[in-house]
């Protein structure tokens, strides 16, 4: 009996040692993973300013309009600070936000703006040494005119955030009228210091030519467009406005890169988004994306990917891109940071393309087209 004890003892000493090794090597191998995502950046544009290959989008925080189901709770609150500590744990440092994200303007609950602001300062109490690239966005709203508008309003987003600067700085969406004056006013940001680089966002072909002309002027390089741009909403390839950015070094910030997560495989014709999405991704436009969703399914079992990885990458695949999914919880954002560190081959990634190429794509945000 004492023998069989001592045994017993002995296999679970050996059990818990190797239960113990494996969790170090796990521990040892996500922080790996971490490091070369945080190490793997790329310029954005033709600014000095790097950020990770995919950032996280905060439309969601705070929001109850899109949203949500219109609801808005402590429980949801935490589970976007989750999002935000995971994603900074993987590695994933860049997130996008607006002034009218979560904004009562909007029919918000509470800004996202202040919510990330709250996020980062919690995390520099632990982590003081944590370096977090932050960008925000500018609404160009038909009552804002000139060039100090933009400065104002920058400033506002710089007092909910709690920072005296951001990385980023974008137009929104282009003016009825004014434009040139937000242009102007994006290159006084960067010359007073209150941003590191520029963008603009929703901007055509024409518009962001013009834009990038008139900055470049004062020496200051456009660094960024933000655009809807997905596997199935590929208008910015239709549009000139993608071959524009590769040509002016301009980088495309790619937003909605999952199509709002429809291309996850989360949603069918039977159980449809809820909230104003449903009225988008209805069951019959549902049902027509079947063949493309198994599809990238069988793809992403060879790579032991998910479908979101798979759509993820192949919009890095295509070069100059930078997707910024929007993370709700701590799982997705660990999800989309494992949409990093492989990568797709040319017959997969022309494959998905081909089987896109059969679905109508839905309509986009309207200001594209001003």
């Amino acid at each position: 009996m004492a023998m069989a004890m001592n045994v017993s003892s002995a296999c679970f000493c050996v059990s818990s040692y190797r239960r113990s090794v494996n969790r170090v090597r796990a521990v040892a191998s996500e922080d790996f993973a971490a490091s070369k995502i945080k190490e793997d950046k790329v310029q954005l544009g033709g600014s000095d300013l790097e950020v990770t290959r995919l950032g996280i989008g905060a439309w969601s925080w705070g929001d109850t309009s899109y949203w949500n189901n219109f609801e808005w709770d402590d429980k949801k609150m935490k589970a976007a600070k989750a999002a935000f500590d995971t994603s900074v744990d993987c590695g994933i440092t860049f997130f996008d936000t607006a002034e009218v994200y979560g904004s009562r303007f909007s029919f918000g609950a509470i800004n996202s703006e202040t919510l990330l602001g709250r996020f980062i300062k919690d995390r520099k109490v632990k982590d003081p040494e944590v370096e977090v690239a932050v960008a925000t966005k500018y609404a160009a709203l038909p009552w804002r005119l000139g060039r100090q508008s933009v400065l104002t309003a920058l400033k506002e987003s710089l007092n909910r955030l709690g920072l005296s600067s951001v990385e980023l700085y974008q137009l929104h969406w282009p003016g009825i009228w004014g434009n040139e004056g937000y242009i102007d006013g994006l290159g006084d940001a960067v010359e007073q210091g209150l941003v590191k680089a520029v963008g603009v966002s929703n901007y055509s072909e024409s518009r962001l030519r013009a834009a990038y002309e008139k900055l470049k002027k004062r020496g200051i390089p456009l660094a960024s467009n933000q655009v809807n741009y997905s596997l199935i909403y590929r208008a910015p390839e239709e549009n000139g406005v993608k071959a524009a950015c590769d040509e002016l070094g301009v980088t495309l910030i790619a937003y909605s890169p999952i199509a709002q997560g429809v291309l996850t495989g989360k949603y069918t014709p039977e159980n449809p988004p809820s909230g104003p999405r449903g009225q988008i991704y209805t069951p019959e436009f549902l049902t027509k994306l079947q063949p493309l969703l198994n599809s990238i399914k069988e793809i992403g079992q060879n790579y032991s990917k998910t479908p979101t990885q798979v759509v993820l990458n192949w919009l890095v695949a295509q070069e100059n891109v930078v997707p910024i999914p929007g993370a709700r919880n701590a799982e997705q954002a660990e999800e989309f940071a494992g949409a990093l560190g492989w990568r797709l081959t040319s017959d997969e990634i022309n494959e998905l393309r081909s089987l896109a190429l059969e679905i109508k794509p839905v309509i986009g945000f309207p200001v594209e087209k001003l």
